[in-house]
Protein backbone atom coordinates (compact mmCIF):
# COMPACT_ATOMS: atom_id res chain seq x y z
CA UNK A 1 0.00 0.00 0.00
CA UNK A 2 1.46 3.35 -1.02
CA UNK A 3 1.74 6.16 1.51
CA UNK A 4 -1.61 7.88 1.86
CA UNK A 5 -0.24 11.39 1.81
CA UNK A 6 -3.23 12.73 -0.10
CA UNK A 7 -6.69 11.42 0.59
CA UNK A 8 -9.69 11.64 -1.65
CA UNK A 9 -12.52 13.01 0.35
CA UNK A 10 -15.86 12.64 1.61
CA UNK A 11 -18.69 10.29 1.25
CA UNK A 12 -20.27 11.97 4.23
CA UNK A 13 -22.56 14.97 3.96
CA UNK A 14 -19.86 17.45 4.96
CA UNK A 15 -18.07 18.37 1.76
CA UNK A 16 -14.48 19.55 2.13
CA UNK A 17 -13.02 20.39 -1.27
CA UNK A 18 -9.46 20.85 -0.09
CA UNK A 19 -6.38 20.20 -2.16
CA UNK A 20 -4.76 18.09 0.54
CA UNK A 21 -7.86 15.92 0.89
CA UNK A 22 -7.60 14.61 -2.65
CA UNK A 23 -5.82 11.29 -3.10
CA UNK A 24 -4.22 10.95 -6.51
CA UNK A 25 -3.92 7.51 -8.09
CA UNK A 26 -3.51 6.16 -11.61
CA UNK A 27 -7.27 6.19 -12.16
CA UNK A 28 -7.71 9.95 -11.65
CA UNK A 29 -4.19 11.24 -12.39
CA UNK A 30 -4.92 12.72 -15.84
CA UNK A 31 -7.92 14.71 -14.63
CA UNK A 32 -5.99 15.93 -11.59
CA UNK A 33 -3.02 16.91 -13.75
CA UNK A 34 -5.25 19.03 -15.97
CA UNK A 35 -6.53 20.92 -12.94
CA UNK A 36 -2.93 21.43 -11.82
CA UNK A 37 -1.56 22.62 -15.17
CA UNK A 38 -4.17 25.24 -16.11
CA UNK A 39 -3.96 27.28 -18.33
CA UNK A 40 -1.53 25.06 -20.27
CA UNK A 41 -4.23 22.84 -21.78
CA UNK A 42 -4.26 21.38 -25.29
CA UNK A 43 -7.91 22.43 -25.65
CA UNK A 44 -9.97 25.22 -24.11
CA UNK A 45 -12.80 22.81 -23.28
CA UNK A 46 -12.25 19.69 -21.20
CA UNK A 47 -14.69 17.02 -20.06
CA UNK A 48 -14.04 15.31 -16.73
CA UNK A 49 -16.19 12.19 -16.71
CA UNK A 50 -16.61 9.29 -14.33
CA UNK A 51 -18.93 7.43 -12.00
CA UNK A 52 -20.98 9.15 -9.30
CA UNK A 53 -18.71 9.90 -6.28
CA UNK A 54 -15.58 9.55 -8.42
CA UNK A 55 -14.36 13.04 -7.47
CA UNK A 56 -15.39 15.17 -10.46
CA UNK A 57 -17.04 17.92 -8.42
CA UNK A 58 -14.31 18.02 -5.76
CA UNK A 59 -11.71 18.41 -8.52
CA UNK A 60 -13.54 21.33 -10.09
CA UNK A 61 -14.13 22.94 -6.69
CA UNK A 62 -10.37 22.74 -6.09
CA UNK A 63 -9.92 24.40 -9.49
CA UNK A 64 -12.50 27.05 -8.62
CA UNK A 65 -10.73 27.82 -5.35
CA UNK A 66 -7.35 28.20 -7.08
CA UNK A 67 -8.59 30.00 -10.20
CA UNK A 68 -11.64 32.22 -10.08
CA UNK A 69 -14.43 30.45 -11.96
CA UNK A 70 -18.16 30.67 -12.60
CA UNK A 71 -19.91 27.40 -11.73
CA UNK A 72 -23.15 26.64 -13.57
CA UNK A 73 -25.71 23.88 -13.79
CA UNK A 74 -27.45 22.98 -17.03
CA UNK A 75 -30.71 24.66 -16.11
CA UNK A 76 -28.85 27.97 -15.82
CA UNK A 77 -27.78 27.93 -19.48
CA UNK A 78 -30.04 30.47 -21.17
CA UNK A 79 -29.67 33.59 -23.30
CA UNK A 80 -29.31 35.88 -20.31
CA UNK A 81 -26.44 33.94 -18.71
CA UNK A 82 -23.98 34.86 -21.46
CA UNK A 83 -23.52 38.39 -20.08
CA UNK A 84 -22.39 36.88 -16.79
CA UNK A 85 -20.15 34.33 -18.51
CA UNK A 86 -18.40 37.20 -20.27
CA UNK A 87 -17.08 38.39 -16.89
CA UNK A 88 -15.19 35.17 -16.14
CA UNK A 89 -12.21 33.49 -17.77
CA UNK A 90 -13.08 30.06 -16.36
CA UNK A 91 -16.46 28.35 -16.53
CA UNK A 92 -17.52 25.09 -14.86
CA UNK A 93 -20.59 23.21 -16.10
CA UNK A 94 -21.32 20.62 -13.43
CA UNK A 95 -23.35 17.41 -13.71
CA UNK A 96 -23.94 17.69 -17.46
CA UNK A 97 -26.58 15.28 -18.83
CA UNK A 98 -27.13 16.78 -22.29
CA UNK A 99 -30.46 18.38 -21.44
CA UNK A 100 -29.37 21.82 -22.65
CA UNK A 101 -30.81 23.39 -25.78
CA UNK A 102 -28.25 22.51 -28.45
CA UNK A 103 -28.20 25.98 -29.98
CA UNK A 104 -27.43 27.49 -26.57
CA UNK A 105 -24.75 24.90 -25.91
CA UNK A 106 -23.16 25.61 -29.30
CA UNK A 107 -23.24 29.34 -28.50
CA UNK A 108 -21.49 28.65 -25.20
CA UNK A 109 -18.74 26.70 -26.99
CA UNK A 110 -18.31 29.51 -29.49
CA UNK A 111 -18.05 32.09 -26.72
CA UNK A 112 -15.37 30.03 -24.97
CA UNK A 113 -13.32 29.80 -28.17
CA UNK A 114 -13.79 33.36 -29.36
CA UNK A 115 -12.95 34.96 -26.00
CA UNK A 116 -10.16 32.49 -25.20
CA UNK A 117 -11.92 31.28 -22.08
CA UNK A 118 -11.75 27.85 -20.45
CA UNK A 119 -14.64 25.46 -19.85
CA UNK A 120 -14.74 22.35 -17.66
CA UNK A 121 -17.71 20.05 -18.20
CA UNK A 122 -18.41 17.39 -15.56
CA UNK A 123 -20.47 14.36 -16.56
CA UNK A 124 -20.93 10.70 -15.72
CA UNK A 125 -20.93 9.67 -19.37
CA UNK A 126 -18.28 11.12 -21.71
CA UNK A 127 -19.83 13.96 -23.70
CA UNK A 128 -18.51 12.46 -26.96
CA UNK A 129 -20.73 9.39 -26.30
CA UNK A 130 -23.89 11.47 -26.00
CA UNK A 131 -26.32 12.06 -28.85
CA UNK A 132 -26.56 15.44 -30.64
CA UNK A 133 -28.62 16.60 -33.60
CA UNK A 134 -26.75 19.80 -34.46
CA UNK A 135 -23.82 18.93 -36.73
CA UNK A 136 -21.78 22.01 -35.79
CA UNK A 137 -22.19 21.07 -32.12
CA UNK A 138 -21.02 17.51 -32.82
CA UNK A 139 -17.87 18.92 -34.34
CA UNK A 140 -17.25 21.07 -31.28
CA UNK A 141 -17.87 18.16 -28.92
CA UNK A 142 -15.46 15.92 -30.82
CA UNK A 143 -12.78 18.57 -30.42
CA UNK A 144 -12.95 18.59 -26.61
CA UNK A 145 -10.34 16.98 -24.38
CA UNK A 146 -11.73 14.02 -22.43
CA UNK A 147 -10.38 13.18 -18.97
CA UNK A 148 -12.04 9.98 -17.79
CA UNK A 149 -11.77 8.98 -14.14
CA UNK A 150 -11.49 5.21 -14.12
CA UNK A 151 -12.89 2.79 -11.53
CA UNK A 152 -10.88 2.92 -8.29
CA UNK A 153 -7.79 0.75 -7.80
CA UNK A 154 -6.85 -0.85 -4.47
CA UNK A 155 -4.86 2.15 -3.25
CA UNK A 156 -7.70 4.55 -3.93
CA UNK A 157 -10.32 2.26 -2.36
CA UNK A 158 -8.17 2.03 0.77
CA UNK A 159 -7.84 5.83 0.87
CA UNK A 160 -11.56 6.38 0.33
CA UNK A 161 -12.54 4.03 3.13
CA UNK A 162 -9.92 5.30 5.57
CA UNK A 163 -10.74 8.97 4.94
CA UNK A 164 -14.48 8.42 5.10
CA UNK A 165 -14.35 6.67 8.47
CA UNK A 166 -11.86 9.25 9.72
CA UNK A 167 -14.27 12.06 8.76
CA UNK A 168 -16.92 10.29 10.85
CA UNK A 169 -14.40 10.07 13.72
CA UNK A 170 -14.49 6.28 13.51
CA UNK A 171 -11.35 4.31 14.22
CA UNK A 172 -11.03 1.13 12.18
CA UNK A 173 -8.23 -1.41 12.07
CA UNK A 174 -6.32 -1.14 8.79
CA UNK A 175 -6.41 -4.95 8.51
CA UNK A 176 -10.19 -4.66 8.26
CA UNK A 177 -9.82 -2.09 5.48
CA UNK A 178 -7.50 -4.50 3.64
CA UNK A 179 -10.18 -7.17 4.03
CA UNK A 180 -12.79 -4.85 2.49
CA UNK A 181 -10.50 -3.76 -0.36
CA UNK A 182 -9.99 -7.36 -1.48
CA UNK A 183 -13.72 -8.04 -1.68
CA UNK A 184 -15.65 -4.87 -2.49
CA UNK A 185 -16.95 -4.02 -5.95
CA UNK A 186 -14.75 -1.54 -7.84
CA UNK A 187 -17.38 1.18 -7.98
CA UNK A 188 -17.41 4.58 -6.27
CA UNK A 189 -21.15 4.40 -5.66
CA UNK A 190 -20.94 0.86 -4.21
CA UNK A 191 -18.11 1.91 -1.90
CA UNK A 192 -20.20 4.87 -0.72
CA UNK A 193 -23.21 2.61 -0.14
CA UNK A 194 -21.10 0.08 1.76
CA UNK A 195 -19.60 2.71 4.08
CA UNK A 196 -23.06 4.12 4.81
CA UNK A 197 -24.47 0.67 5.65
CA UNK A 198 -21.53 -0.34 7.86
CA UNK A 199 -21.81 2.91 9.79
CA UNK A 200 -25.58 2.48 10.11
CA UNK A 201 -25.28 -1.08 11.46
CA UNK A 202 -22.57 -0.03 13.89
CA UNK A 203 -24.74 2.78 15.25
CA UNK A 204 -27.83 0.57 15.58
CA UNK A 205 -25.90 -2.17 17.38
CA UNK A 206 -23.94 0.41 19.39
CA UNK A 207 -20.79 -1.52 18.56
CA UNK A 208 -17.49 -0.55 17.02
CA UNK A 209 -16.94 -1.79 13.49
CA UNK A 210 -15.60 -5.32 13.47
CA UNK A 211 -15.27 -8.18 10.98
CA UNK A 212 -18.77 -9.48 11.76
CA UNK A 213 -20.38 -6.15 10.89
CA UNK A 214 -18.30 -5.88 7.73
CA UNK A 215 -19.29 -9.36 6.60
Amino acid sequence: MSELNQLLLNFNQKQNFNYNDFYVSDCNYFAFKLIETWPNWEKNIINICGDVYSGKTPLTRIFKKKNKALELSEDEINNSIFKKIKLYQNIILDNFENKTNETLLYSLFNLIDQDNKYLIINSVKPIIDMSYNLEDLKSRINNCLIAKIKNPDDDLIFALILKSFSDKQINIDKKLIDYIVKRIERSYSKISEFIYKVDEISLKKKKSIDLKIIK
